[in-house]
């Protein structure tokens, strides 16, 4: 998609913002590195999609610290029929807040307020601008935290997270984002002449979780909590595969409680960063990750033993020096192996259960150019696999092989070397979403060529 607005377009509609609001900060042309800055997140962990974006910059960034700045940026977008994409902090893997049609970015992480605790049920409020970090600072004085989280904790937003994330640690218990029961309500801004300020209920807010921000710009959320647990993080090391796979099946069917239960096949291990303290992994040693419930520091190591496995290190979360496990896991990991070795990318699939045939079969094909990363997630009720292997890149020809073999064998594939929410998640076009749009964004302006039913919808039908 080439740019919608000519460079006179762009100017008059920052003269417009300027006019209505002096202490708006504006990012223009003139600051190309800060523009391009923001125009940019993590998608050049995919080949594909380095190509498919190269070139891609906003005419315009415009970052808000308040809802009125919101609706005056998406008033005046409106009015001059400009393309408007919204960005939290930009930790995003698949090109979600790069502008394929020029046109304004709008940086939300001046929105960071935590506006409410609800004492008796930890509902939250909370400014879609929030580092999810610092929320969960803020909630521990009252024994709480959130929920679901991705390994870039430290620096994602919540509002990001939620529009572009779907699942991370804490998944072996809650789910994925999009599961009822994880998000509330949202507080959405319309793109309209005179943009509308809602308030949706869970029911409502289900076709913006997850849309990458082309139906609606979230300004707050509402969310459950759960109660804070001062988890232990372990490291166990495996001699055998076979073992490691089937200790990582086994567990969440006990009764441990855990957070997160990452495994990472040998040679992954052998190159990861580890906390202070922890050894390096040695030769052929597969590493399984924990976040451990105190109450199971007793059992654990036995019943690990018993299958194979002996612990390596441990220490409570938040107290070791270094890396915390967090960041070795979901896509830290292919981070830090990115950062080591050259030419290499990444799938993401759901494993069939048993995954064992799946597995061994693609192993058999692929070799050493497919290293398996998997994580313990729960899907509809159920513990299951998913996995993040990474895979030597050898062209777009030889990525669709595998994801071709993959489904052939039952896995399910999110593809993150796609643009659009809907090939990256089931590869349908959710109704809901595009009527969604319909509603909040009538002209199509908010984050396009991103949502592929919009741009196939009739729209005498929507």
């Amino acid at each position: 998609m080439e740019p919608a607005a000519s460079d006179a377009l762009i100017d008059a509609l920052a003269q417009d913002l300027r006019r209505q609001d002096p202490a708006l900060q504006l990012v223009t042309a003139a600051e190309a590195g800060e523009l391009e800055r923001l125009s940019r997140d993590y998608h050049d962990y995919s080949p594909v999609l380095v190509q498919r974006f190269a070139g891609k910059r906003a005419q315009l960034a415009v970052l808000a610290t308040g809802v009125e700045q919101v609706r005056l940026v998406a008033g005046a977008c409106a009015r001059h029929a400009v393309p408007l994409t919204v960005r939290g902090a930009g930790t995003g893997n698949y090109g979600q807040c790069v502008p394929l049609a020029g046109g304004v970015v709008l940086d939300v992480t001046g929105l960071n307020r935590l506006r409410h605790l609800e004492p008796a049920s930890g509902v939250i409020e909370v400014e879609a601008g929030a580092v999810m970090a610092a929320i969960d600072q803020q909630l521990a004085p009252h024994g709480r935290a959130l929920r679901l989280l991705p390994s870039t904790w430290r620096s994602a937003t919540i509002g990001g997270f939620i529009a572009g994330g779907s699942g991370g640690i804490g998944s072996l218990r809650w789910g994925f984002l999009r599961d009822p029961g994880n998000l509330l309500g949202l507080e959405v801004v319309t793109v309209e002449p005179e943009p509308r300020l809602l308030r949706l209920d869970a029911a409502a807010s289900a076709p913006l979780n997850h849309a990458y921000g082309t139906n609606g710009i979230l300004t707050a959320l509402r969310l459950p909590t759960t109660e804070a647990v001062a988890w232990e993080q372990l490291v166990v090391g495996f001699a055998r595969w076979e073992q490691a796979l089937e200790a990582a099946r086994a567990l969440p069917a006990t009764a441990f409680l855990l957070n997160g239960l990452t495994l990472l096949e040998a040679a992954i291990a052998a190159r990861s960063p580890w906390p202070a303290g922890c050894p390096a992994a040695a030769d052929g040693e597969h590493r399984l990750l924990l976040l451990a419930a105190p109450d199971a520091l007793e059992p654990l190591p036995g019943w690990l033993a018993a299958r194979g496995g002996a612990l390596v290190w441990q220490a409570p979360q938040g107290a070791s020096r270094g890396l915390p496990l967090r960041e070795l896991c979901w896509n830290h990991t292919t981070l830090h192996w990115r950062a080591q070795v050259s030419g290499w990318t990444y799938l993401q699939l759901l494993l069939p259960d048993p995954p064992d045939p799946c597995l061994a079969a693609l192993r058999r094909r692929w070799g050493d150019d497919l290293l398996w990363h998997l994580e313990a997630v729960r899907q509809q009720g159920a513990p299951r696999l998913a996995a993040l292997p990474l895979l030597r890149w050898q062209g777009e020809e030889r990525l669709q092989e595998l994801m071709d073999q993959a489904r052939s064998l039952g896995a399910v594939l999110f593809n993150p070397h796609v643009l659009t929410v809907e090939d990256g998640g089931l590869g349908v076009v959710d109704a809901d979403q595009v009527a969604a749009k319909a509603a909040y964004d009538p002209a199509g302006l908010l984050n396009p060529g991103k949502l592929r039913g919009w741009a196939a919808a009739d729209p005498d039908t929507i």
